[in-house]
């Protein structure tokens, strides 16, 4: 068996879509430069009303509750890439076979989903939570699954053997607008028939193939087979790609983030939305906006401007893969007050890294992590309190420089793997230990010895506590040796430095675009106490000296 969902109106449901609010109003989708516009789909509330495709937008100013739009290609690109991911969350085996349609083979899947009528319900409901309401049709070939979507609306089940029965009471424009793609060849082949009386698949089925084949050739022989269901085929297989993304195209430009929010909320809920019927999560989020064109430096005649379209781009790399449109709003919403466009926004582009999402059993005896969609709210909250790059993780940089490190974006490390670090560990000291008491004896001894001499060296070690940041100081230089020193924050760090040992010189980084280079002084002051000693650093690119810290 087969089956063909079919978006009716699709243009017009591509632009529902994205605003549900619409879907109870007539609503006329227009094409072309203005003030020449022309509408070129509606929705059947507005059908129903009396407009007409084609209708110019002067024409449409009697109507006074009808909704209008401008054709956006995007939202539809948008509509229908959710359409195949409906799609494919039930069939392995997908078929793009139009903007708004699209065929699927259900073979072998009744034991997985149940029997057919379920699937069809299923189908449809999958597609009505993504906004698309469709008609959905099985049947036991892709040509008259194909037709029976197109004409019957709701949900159609056709048995083998009666697709002539249930296809003869289809009108002849769905065979034929099905079949041609081009618009104007397919009203010329409806007003043959008309001519002819033919306006029901039923009557075209019944002709005699001889002369109809006379008259049309091979292309109404095969209209005929697909009006009487006749047809087989294979699918053209789709293959899967993996691309998340909405947009939309904005008929007047926002500047408050209160109204970019309310248009980001229903895109994420369309992405997630997306991404559980692939049974996916998303890693990262990227937010495109592309920002109202403003005039050139330069441009001095009020004549002529010279428009520049700016593009404004944030990325939310996320700890760990996630499905939740409400943290992703709150997280875009912190984002953007920490950095706001500067500009009003004309389209929003959201695009969406997918990820298996996580899989974690943790263990009973185990301490209870933080949600990481909570534990990533609270910190995106406080960096907009403090900072951005003052929340994270504290990582080493690998260089020679002192004190040298970066703050990361914290991702907490999952329990199981933890648990198989520590495992691994046992089982690697379990393999090292010695096979008989005595080695193991004396692994003992060595190891009180190493004690005992640790403790000797500690004894003797000064400890250096260092100043965070590093103090400022003005230092008097003679001979290339510091003689005097006065701490500029500190007033009890001053006097004539009467022991210095020194200097050590360090340096690195040069290949970078921030080397450095260092030379570190140990110096004693005298005090009322006695002699401090400090650790005065001069930064050699800059020439400018500071007090590191002091020894106790």
């Amino acid at each position: 068996m087969f089956a063909c969902i079919f978006i009716p109106d699709f243009c017009a449901q591509a632009i529902i879509r994205f605003e549900p609010n619409l879907r109870i109003r007539s609503l006329a989708v227009l094409t072309g430069r203005p003030p020449l516009e022309k509408v070129f789909a509606l929705n059947e509330k507005a059908r129903q009303s009396g407009v007409v495709i084609g209708a110019t937008k002067s024409q449409l100013e009697a109507w006074e509750n009808l909704a209008l739009r401008a054709r956006v290609e995007s939202q539809e690109t948008s509509a229908h890439a959710a359409l195949l991911d409906c799609a494919q969350s039930f069939s392995p085996e997908v078929e793009d076979t139009a903007p708004g349609t699209v065929l699927l083979n259900l073979a072998g899947l009744e034991p997985l989903l149940g029997p057919l009528p379920k699937i069809a319900r299923d189908l449809a409901q999958r597609a009505s939570r993504m906004g698309l309401e469709a008609n959905l049709a099985l049947a036991a070939n892709p040509e008259t699954a194909l037709l029976a979507a197109r004409g019957f609306p709701g949900v159609t089940l056709i048995p083998a053997g009666r697709e002539a029965e249930r296809l003869g009471n289809l009108p002849v424009e769905v065979l034929l607008e099905s079949f041609f793609s081009d618009v104007a060849e397919a009203a010329r082949s409806v007003e043959t028939f008309n001519r002819w009386g033919i306006r029901q698949l039923r009557a075209l089925a019944a002709l005699p193939e001889v002369p109809l084949s006379e008259r049309l050739g091979q292309m109404g022989v095969r209209l005929q087979k697909l009006a009487r269901g006749a047809t087989s085929r294979n699918l053209r297989v789709l293959e899967p790609q993996l691309i998340f993304a909405e947009s939309v195209e904005l008929e007047h430009p926002i500047v408050l983030l209160e109204p970019l929010a309310f248009l980001l909320n229903r895109m994420l809920e369309q992405v997630c939305a997306r991404l559980s019927a692939r049974a996916l999560a998303a890693e990262e989020l990227r937010l495109n906006l592309e920002l109202a064109a403003t005039q050139l430096n330069g441009c001095e005649s009020s004549s002529r401007t010279c428009p520049r379209t700016q593009k404004f781009t944030r990325t939310l790399r996320l700890p760990t893969p996630m499905l939740d449109a409400k943290v992703f709003l709150k997280l875009l919403q912190l984002d953007l007050q920490a950095h706001p466009p500067g500009a009003p926004i004309v389209k929003i582009h959201l695009s969406v890294d997918p990820a298996r999402p996580r899989a974690l059993q943790s263990g009973l005896f185990q301490p209870v992590f933080p949600e990481p969609e909570k534990l990533e709210l609270t910190l995106a909250r406080i960096a907009g309190i403090v900072g951005e790059g003052r929340v994270g993780s504290v990582e080493l940089l690998d260089t020679h420089r002192q004190g040298a490190f970066a703050v990361r974006h914290f991702a907490p490390a999952e329990p199981m793997a933890e648990a198989r670090v520590k495992r691994s560990g046992s089982r690697n000291k379990d393999m090292s230990m010695p096979e008989n008491d005595s080695a193991y004896e004396l692994e003992e001894k060595f190891a009180e010895d190493a004690a005992e001499n640790a403790q000797e060296k500690m004894g003797a070690v000064i400890a250096l506590r260092l100043f965070r940041p590093p103090l400022g100081a003005s230092v008097t230089v003679r001979k290339a040796r510091p003689v005097q020193m006065r701490c500029l924050r500190r007033q009890d760090i001053a006097g004539e430095i009467v022991w210095a040992a020194g200097p050590w010189r360090s340096s690195g980084d040069w290949s970078e675009q921030e080397g450095w280079s260092r030379e570190e002084w140990d110096i004693a002051i005298p005090t009322e106490n006695g002699l401090v000693l400090h650790r005065l650093v001069q930064d050699k690119l800059s020439g400018n000296w500071f007090v590191e810290g002091t020894y106790d």
